[in-house]
């Protein structure tokens, strides 16, 4: 993989921790803590998702 790949990729990954982030923290706190969810760890979650 090339470096212009490579910071091609990185940078979609980044894209995707941050909707994953936002969409979590912006989730009714009904629904979060149906799926046992603390907004609050948008952060974690979003980077465990996109980054393994």
């Amino acid at each position: 993989m090339g470096f212009i790949q490579t910071i091609r990729d990185a940078a979609a990954k980044r894209r995707r921790y941050q909707q994953t982030r936002r969409e979590i923290a912006r989730m009714p706190i009904d629904v979060a803590l149906d799926l046992d969810i603390h907004p609050g760890d948008a952060h974690v979650i979003a980077r465990q998702a996109v980054y393994g």
